[in-house]
């Protein structure tokens, strides 16, 4: 697993924009999940439709953040992954406050929905900060 995980960050440390490319589309799936069906069944989830629009228009965010970030950086990307990488973060500090805040609501459906998409941001936050880090070691 670790051998997986050093060969990501290598690949990506060549190739940092593609980063900022899965990032931008993983944050604008998330909001469009979140508009399109968490949204639309907040009996099924349990999440009301207040927090769910906070968590889609920060995705929306992120999504512009991000593709911009694709389009227009240059060689000193290092900084902005960085802080992509924090944001996600943050997003999934949100995240865990709201199904706490709203633990008495939401369903067994809406617990797995959020724990995976957490897994999954975390996991993608983590890969952007060892590229980040690995990049700068390596300058």
């Amino acid at each position: 697993m670790k051998d997986r995980v050093s060969s990501m960050v290598q690949q990506f440390s060549i190739n940092p924009k593609r980063l900022f490319l899965i990032d931008s589309l993983g944050a604008l799936l998330t909001a469009f999940l979140i508009v399109t069906i968490l949204m639309r069944y907040t009996a099924f989830f349990g999440m009301p439709q207040q927090p769910l629009f906070v968590l889609a228009a920060i995705a929306f965010i992120y999504t512009i953040y991000s593709i911009c970030c694709y389009f227009f950086i240059g060689n000193r990307w290092q900084a902005y992954l960085k802080l992509i990488a924090f944001a996600n973060l943050l997003y999934c500090c949100v995240t865990i406050a709201f199904v706490i805040y709203f633990y008495s609501s939401v369903t067994i459906f809406g617990l797995i929905y959020f724990s995976v998409e957490l897994i999954v941001i975390g996991c993608i936050a983590a890969i952007e900060l060892l590229t980040a880090s690995h990049s700068t070691a390596n300058q």
